[in-house]
């Protein structure tokens, strides 16, 4: 048992030390715990804890680049629980060691870095990581590039604040779009970003630091986790506008399911949730281990992240002629699935990412989209160099370079043709019900079905004459495609699968120029001028309609049949200037239909709330865009008032 022990230390001692110190992880977080919790359970059954075990660590040691600096009050690493049973042994623990049954709060945990500010009189004076909880680095330069914290606020006592430095998951993905080398993940760019010894380089990254509790007050106090939420608000302190206050065992689940829904449409790298006994009276009371509060406690939802090895990389074609690489990884649990495959972006990103065959990479799954290849972690003996291709895997045709970018040009490939029909039938375009992917394979192979109007030259007995095809499903297809002949403008304009053009931008088009003549006509210029249409989607169109093959096509489809419902895309202007936001249930409405109408009345839908913002649609279960649109002091309304302003 004393030889595991050792060696699990000194593995998570390295771990640790490539994390902390060296900014570049060879290990998820994932597989750190499940070492980590191997060793506390020795160390319990033993009885045997080493000198240097991680175990008497709260976080790893300042790095000495930096001035250390000692915090008033210590910071203290939270407890964690990974299943519903430890959460209730944490609450029956609360209520036996204070014989009450108190108030929780529960809100997110955000994957970053711990960043302690220090405010005397007033004034912004000092920021510093955690380091080991009782002395951690001096970055106020490096922080003082942040935008999302006050340089004064009005309680003039001392005051040390506690929050999570952070990168927006869509500003690391465009800083990546154009790095030397890529960051492997959210949380590894902001600890490489405070940590940079050129604040410049810090605010390349455009960290912030969103804040939730207060670690030192020398003047009055607070009485609850609720006050200190209100405390930061009040004070210019940027907070994440959720925190749910609870008191049973069955809110705190409540609550952990909604948290875990959530963090999946934010924009910030979540692991997990935490939950503090509300009462700070209480909390004294329960006071602290040597390295935990007893008050509180971390639930980290299942690993998102993981390292694995590359066995091989294997080539896609999509729709537009773009090869893809996907990793052929070693199978790894994630996220509740095996994952055997991860995607890169294209030749560039791999290239960019140092990928090989035979080297650690580490994924990243969410939600249910394929695992993506964040950068490579190791390189074991043995490694090779992913070849480029030269020719198509498909059709064998030579390949075409653009930038970091490779491409088929061969109209006719099988995935190419597969990939446009596909996104042709789907239900924001042609909206073609029943219609697979499978099915165009089958259309392709069988028939030589490449065009879209091939597709409105089917029959039955062809479509019988397929594997699988019975007469219910093969009348259910043909239905769908003569009923897909009626359809809007910007849904045909989506469907043609113009590079560049979704469906808004097919909306703006529309709108800009009134009919498909319109568009088909519109000079370079033109429409380059439309609101919203870059350069390079507006040369995609151009194109587009230049190439007198895609001319021809359009005509066949209208000549079968294919027309635009005359309506206007807009029939009124009573909404014109008015810039909604839709949050939560409405009662009757969808909320696409209620997009619909505002749209139709000449009013604008944004996807979140800002100061632009005019009005709120909001139904139940409203969250943090509510909140948001309460603090601006936004005209909120509900369906009934929403019927009223459209009828009026």
């Amino acid at each position: 048992m004393i030889n595991e022990i050792k060696n699990l230390v000194e593995k998570l001692n390295k771990y640790a030390y490539e994390y902390y110190v060296l900014d570049n992880p060879t290990v998820s977080d994932g597989e750190y715990d499940k070492l980590y919790d191997r060793l506390v359970a020795l160390e319990k059954e033993s009885g045997i804890v080493l000198d240097n075990s991680p175990t008497k660590r709260v976080g790893g040691e300042p790095i000495s680049a930096f001035t250390k600096h000692k915090h008033i009050n210590k910071l203290y690493s939270l407890d964690k629980a990974v299943t519903s049973d430890e959460v209730q042994a944490f609450i029956s623990r609360v209520e036996k060691l204070t014989g009450k049954s108190p108030d929780y709060t529960v809100e997110f945990k955000y994957d970053g870095l711990t960043i302690c500010l220090t405010y005397e009189n007033g004034l912004f004076v000092r920021a510093t990581t955690r380091g080991n909880g009782t002395e951690g680095e001096d970055v106020t330069k490096q922080v003082l590039t942040i935008k999302t914290f006050p340089l004064s606020i009005d309680y003039k006592g001392v005051l040390e604040v506690q929050g999570e430095a952070v990168i927006k998951l869509s500003t690391l993905k465009k800083y990546n779009e154009t790095a030397d080398e890529p960051l492997k993940n959210a949380r590894n760019a902001v600890a490489g970003a405070i940590r940079n010894l050129d604040p410049k380089e810090t605010e390349k990254r455009k960290p912030e630091i969103l804040f939730y509790n207060v670690n030192y007050l020398s003047d009055g106090e607070f009485k609850t986790q609720t006050e200190h939420f209100e405390f930061l608000k009040k004070n210019g302190f940027k907070v994440f506008d959720f925190l749910e206050v609870v008191s049973t065992a069955s809110g705190i689940e409540k609550t952990l399911k909604i948290i875990e829904e959530k963090r999946k449409n934010i924009d910030y790298l979540t692991d997990g949730a935490v939950i503090k006994v509300n009462d700070v009276s209480l909390r004294e009371e329960l006071g602290f281990t040597e390295k935990f509060p007893r008050w509180a406690l971390a639930y980290k939802f299942e690993a998102e992240e993981i390292t694995t090895t590359v066995l091989d990389v294997s080539w896609q074609v999509g729709r537009t002629g773009k090869l893809t690489p996907l990793g052929l990884v070693e199978p790894v649990d994630l996220g509740g699935a095996t994952v055997k495959k991860a995607t890169l972006n294209n030749y560039g990103d791999l290239v960019r990412k140092k990928v090989k065959i035979g080297c650690r990479v580490l994924i990243r799954r969410s939600n249910d989209v394929i695992p993506e290849i964040l950068g490579a972690t190791e390189f074991p003996s043995g490694c090779k160099e992913v070849e480029k291709p030269t020719v198509c895997p498909y059709c064998e045709s030579p390949l075409v370079e653009d930038g970091a970018n490779i491409f088929c040009v061969n109209l006719n490939c099988k995935p190419r043709v597969v990939g446009a029909l596909t996104h042709f039938a789907t239900k924001d375009a042609m909206n073609i019900e029943g219609f697979s992917e499978m099915t165009a394979g089958l259309l392709y192979d069988n028939f030589g079905v490449k065009k879209f109007s091939d597709l409105y030259a089917l029959d039955k007995d062809k479509l019988l004459s397929l594997d699988g095809f019975k007469d219910k499903k093969t009348q259910n297809i043909l239905n769908a495609i003569e009923s897909s002949k009626k359809t809007q403008l910007p849904s045909f304009i989506y469907a043609l699968g113009i590079d560049g053009v979704g469906k808004k931008t097919a909306k703006d088009l529309v709108k800009a120029f009134k009919s498909l003549d319109g568009i088909r006509s519109a000079t370079l210029l033109e429409l380059s001028s439309v609101k919203d249409i870059g350069d390079v989607t507006a040369n995609s169109v151009y194109e587009y309609f230049s190439n007198p093959e895609n001319l021809i096509e359009i005509e066949t489809l209208i000549n079968l049949g294919v027309t635009f419902e005359s309506k206007n895309e807009s029939v009124g202007d009573k909404l014109k200037g008015e810039k909604f936001v839709l949050t939560g249930t409405l009662p009757t409405l969808k909320r696409s239909e209620a997009s619909k109408i505002i749209e139709s009345l000449g009013g604008e839908v944004m996807s979140s709330v800002s100061k632009l913002t005019t009005i709120v649609l909001a139904g139940e279960d409203a969250g943090s865009k509510l909140e948001k649109a309460k603090k601006l002091g936004i005209k909120i309304i509900d369906e009934n008032e929403f019927n009223n302003l459209i009828n009026s």
